[in-house]
């Protein structure tokens, strides 16, 4: 750690522009920087008293001639214990495995989102789970429909419900939860089940864009509408006419382009920055938020009136861990969708693997999930990954154990009990009804089968029509 407390990140970066990008972003998490060129200047530094304090290195993948491989395993050689990230402006899977394998801690792509750049630096520091290589959120794409979308928790399948409902409309939609519940998949999701499938859908991480270029990102504007306005640019609500705009970490955007969304949601007109004449656009806007949008409302910081514009239809997912029945199912769907990427192949998991994974409670959901995974497939050398293939996990620690009713503990229990999926009692001690117990089971096969409603009467002893009238009796939606 360098002096002050501060702590000291090596940029190994050859343009001068990004190294004062990149040190700027660090400053705000407390760290100082020292750049240089290429691996053989890295190396040459960490050899010397200055670059004894060095607590990490970011590695720019176009930075040296050498393999990116190369260079992280000469870096190790040198000081094997240093965290070393990648940052890239590609977003290739290979390129993540590739630098995975060789050791790399973690892998950005370019443009990369200030919270998340500080966010890898500490994990990396830390080696925290959450710092896992994050490809497989960032770079795999998810296009599921609602029938692909894993998860029978009765909670969850009642959010995709009102989801699938709103899908119909034209109304937008709000989605909150936590960071990596997956509110862009059910966001896509939407979009996949509405009439404007077959238009674009285009997304904007809010948080990811400097506050004086959000306007211009999602209005677009003209030559010298202001300094460094050199040529005209169209806005992304243009590029999503007749299709979904996704607005992602929309409690990000400063007060002013608050305003302005308001504007175009009441016109459907879009005037671009420096510009004099208004565009029609048709588009569906879905928002998506990880805080407590009244509380944004009542701090000043969101705007009252573009809230309830844009909750016209709320749909809250829940966090992983009121849900952990869904993990195993879940595991099995991301394991296969992981051997799909370039480098990698098709993997089983042992049971006490899936015990380790159930038993944790994933402060980081879905997402840190899907890391984790896709770190140990990348590692794996078997042909199923085992609880040694997640040493952080079993590192951190998991729920306590606890005692089932023959008398034998396992950590993984909670989960276990979970895995129906349905409460068969209310808070105050007393039975819920049995109408709604059926409800939930109905639900819960719904999810399980994947909508398939000949599996799901058949797995439940009944026939299709009996099913049928079920789902109408008690005011179930297919898609719940």
């Amino acid at each position: 750690m360098t002096r002050n407390g501060q702590r000291l990140l090596m940029l190994i970066d050859a343009d001068a522009a990004q190294q004062r990008q990149l040190s700027a972003l660090a400053a705000r998490g407390g760290w100082r920087t020292v750049a240089v060129p290429d691996g053989a200047a890295a190396l040459a530094l960490l050899e010397t008293a200055a670059g004894r304090p060095v607590d990490a290195v970011l590695l720019d993948h176009s930075a040296s001639e050498e393999p990116v491989a190369d260079v992280i395993a000469a870096l190790h050689e040198c000081r094997p214990a240093l965290p070393v990230l990648v940052l890239t402006a590609h977003e290739s899977v290979a390129d993540a495995v590739a630098a995975m394998r060789a050791g790399a801690v973690d892998f950005l792509v370019r443009p990369v989102a200030p919270q998340r750049f500080v966010q890898a630096l500490e994990a990396a520091l830390a080696g925290s789970v959450s710092g896992e290589l994050r490809p497989l959120t960032e770079k795999i794409p998810a296009l599921l429909g609602f029938d692909e979308i894993v998860g029978s928790a009765p909670d969850f399948r009642a959010a995709l419900a009102v989801a699938a409902k709103a899908a119909r409309a034209r109304v937008p939609v709000l989605i909150d939860g936590e960071p990596g519940v997956g509110k862009e998949v059910v966001a896509e999701a939407i979009h996949a089940a509405s009439p404007r499938a077959a238009g674009p859908r285009v997304t904007v991480n809010c948080a990811a864009i400097a506050t004086n270029l959000i306007e211009s990102e999602l209005f677009g504007h003209e030559q010298g509408a202001f300094a460094g306005a050199f040529e005209r640019r169209i806005g992304q609500f243009v590029h999503a006419d007749g299709g979904t705009l996704f607005l992602d970490e929309v409690d990000h955007l400063p007060l002013d382009a608050q305003a302005a969304l308001l504007r175009v949601l009441h016109s459907e007109e879009v005037v671009p920055l420096g510009g004099r004449h208004a565009r029609a656009v048709d588009v569906r806007v879905i928002a998506a938020t990880n805080k407590r949008l009244l509380d944004e409302v009542a701090a000043g910081r969101f705007r009252e009136d573009l809230y309830y514009r844009l909750n016209a239809v709320t749909v809250t997912i829940p966090p992983l861990r009121q849900r952990s029945g869904d993990i195993p199912a879940l595991t099995r769907h991301l394991l296969a969708r992981i051997a799909t990427q370039p480098g990698l192949r098709e993997l089983g998991i042992t049971d006490d693997a899936l015990a380790l994974l159930a038993a944790y409670d994933w402060p980081g959901n879905v997402r840190q999930l899907q890391d984790a995974l896709f770190r140990a497939a990348v590692l794996c050398e078997g042909d199923a990954l085992t609880r040694g293939d997640f040493p952080q996990l079993a590192a951190i620690g998991a729920r306590p154990a606890v005692r089932l009713a023959n008398g034998a503990g396992t950590a993984a229990a909670p989960a276990l009990a979970a895995a129906g999926g349905v409460t068969l009692f209310r808070p105050d001690g007393n039975l819920r009804p049995l109408e709604e117990i059926e409800a939930d089971v109905i639900r819960l096969a719904i999810g399980h089968y994947r909508g398939r409603m000949t599996e799901v009467a058949r797995r439940l002893g009944i026939g299709r029509s009996t099913l049928y009238r079920k789902l109408s009796d008690l005011g179930i939606d297919t898609a719940a």
